[in-house]
């Protein structure tokens, strides 16, 4: 006899299920049914993990696809702006030859480009930096006192576009 028979009983399984089913002629049919609880918790834990690592993966994806198509347009506007430097060359030429004639379009050609984010630099006068400006002619004579150069006169006008630089200057140095 079985040690783990109690009563004369066969042990009890707790893993299987019985199902008996009365069929419609009366006779009794028994399924059974295995459960393996811990299997189904597993089973289910590694869908769950299956569910939330597609979520984050999804989430990573649209911020990636937002910050490229940001910085798409970012760029696209560059291009735009760079491509009405010369248009913005020619306005200000046209203003230092007949400043009350072209002024209120320069004004507002220069207006609606620096709400964008186009910004003129202002060298004149300062320590020369070859990031901002290239030096087309150079004069003999003292720079800032530290033997650097100096820009002494801005011979094309340079631009910088959300803080990067999108046309460098041309200027004039001393030093």
């Amino acid at each position: 006899m079985d040690a783990d028979m109690v009563d004369g009983e066969a042990p009890v399984d707790e893993s299987v299920v019985v199902d008996e089913t009365v069929t419609g002629d009366g006779a009794v049919v028994a399924d059974v049914v295995e459960l393996d609880v811990e299997a189904l918790v597993a089973e289910r834990d590694s869908f769950r993990d299956i569910a939330q690592r597609l979520q984050a993966d999804f989430e990573n994806y649209r911020k990636r696809v937002s910050s490229q198509t940001a910085d798409e347009v970012e760029r696209a506007t560059g291009r735009l702006a760079e491509a009405l430097l010369p248009v913005l060359d020619a306005c200000e030429a046209a203003f230092v030859a007949h400043p009350a004639e072209v002024e209120p379009l320069f004004n507002l050609l220069l207006g609606e480009l620096r709400k964008q984010g186009l910004e003129a630099m202002n060298l004149n006068g300062q320590a020369f930096d070859p990031n901002l400006a290239e030096a087309v002619m150079r004069e003999d004579g003292e720079g800032d006192g530290n033997g650097n150069a100096v820009v002494t006169d801005v011979m094309r006008s340079g631009y910088t576009w959300k803080g990067r630089v999108l046309r460098a200057a041309l200027v004039k140095v001393r030093g």
